[in-house]
């Protein structure tokens, strides 16, 4: 392809669920449910977290900025998605506009993944070190670990979508997902992909696997520590807070190592929208209630929010 077409005509446009318009209009509701309900889980989470000040602690500001990312992450997604799969014709959208939402998926993930062993590192700190937490984990180490989060995944995600838009892109521009993957949009390119494939695992390591070896590192102390501690309720408490991380962290790098980890010669577009669908729509969806289900301190403090608004509300209406 002529590099003028190359930075000025290129249109991809997604692979659609279904032929029928029923199974793509269910698919759309759907997403559409799963979407509202992330956005407001997740929103809740951040505005509970904000307005409860028996919140304000190291764990709980992690776990807003966690929220926020999905917030962010699943806009990132989703619209696109919904108006692609609402549309009776094909929805293109171009190289600058793909290689956007490229950028954002991968800087967000990144980010989401990174902080997920920072909030590992904060449950070792408080369960290993409780008398030294306060002082190690300070306000300052808090704010630096999330803006470092932040940074990591914009330089990587920066320049792997850098690298991938400047290949030549074959006549072909049908993405086999719903969104501009890594993988997908790479299999449109009419070039040799090795150094951008290796590239790809790179950072996929840098993402998944270091932070997941890290996570685990810290769960193995988190562990031994939880079981030399003598009362049945204080292990029981200590075990809580860690659970519904754990959980979280489990689907995501599970997910996530399922596309990314794997050979790109092995990979397949009917598994990568399946697993995409799940990274996507349904853990953003799942993440708050696991916060919210199996953290009693966090439902407390949302029933007490909700009060309050509730109350609020009553007054101003008298």
């Amino acid at each position: 392809m002529e590099e003028g077409n190359q930075t000025g005509m290129v249109l991809f446009h997604f692979r659609p669920f279904s032929k029928l318009p029923e199974v793509q209009m269910l698919i759309f509701v759907l997403f559409l449910i799963m979407y509202l309900v992330s956005i407001g889980g997740n929103m809740s989470i951040v505005l509970t977290i904000w307005i409860d000040r028996c919140l304000h602690t190291p764990m709980y500001f992690f776990l807003a900025n966690l929220a926020n990312l999905e917030i962010f992450y699943s806009s990132t997604i989703a619209p696109l998605t919904l108006a692609s799969v609402l549309s009776t014709e094909r929805t293109v959208v171009s190289l600058a506009g793909c290689g956007a939402q490229m950028f954002f998926f991968i800087f967000l993930g990144s980010a989401d993944c990174i902080l997920l062993a920072v909030m590992a590192y904060d449950r070792f700190v408080a369960i290993c070190h409780p008398l030294r937490y306060t002082l190690i984990m300070s306000w300052h180490l808090c704010i630096q670990l999330v803006l470092g989060s932040l940074l990591l995944g914009f330089i990587l995600a920066m320049q792997l979508t850098v690298l991938i838009f400047r290949l030549p892109f074959c006549s072909s521009k049908e993405i086999s997902l719903f969104y501009c993957d890594v993988l997908p949009v790479m299999k449109l390119a009419c070039a040799d992909t090795h150094v951008h494939e290796a590239t790809l695992f790179v950072v996929s390591v840098i993402v998944l696997t270091n932070p997941f070896l890290l996570i685990t590192l810290s769960y193995v102390f988190i562990v031994d520590a939880i079981l030399k501690i003598r009362s049945a309720e204080g292990r029981r408490k200590a075990f809580s807070t860690c659970s519904s991380h754990l959980t979280v962290v489990l689907l995501q790098y599970g997910c996530g190592s399922l596309i990314y980890l794997c050979p790109s010669s092995s990979y397949s577009p009917e598994r990568g929208q399946v697993v995409s669908v799940v990274y996507t729509f349904v853990t953003p969806v799942l993440n708050p209630l696991i916060y919210s289900m199996r953290n009693r301190e966090l439902k407390d403090a949302l029933r007490r929010v909700i009060i309050k608004l509730l109350l609020v509300q009553t007054q101003e209406t008298f």
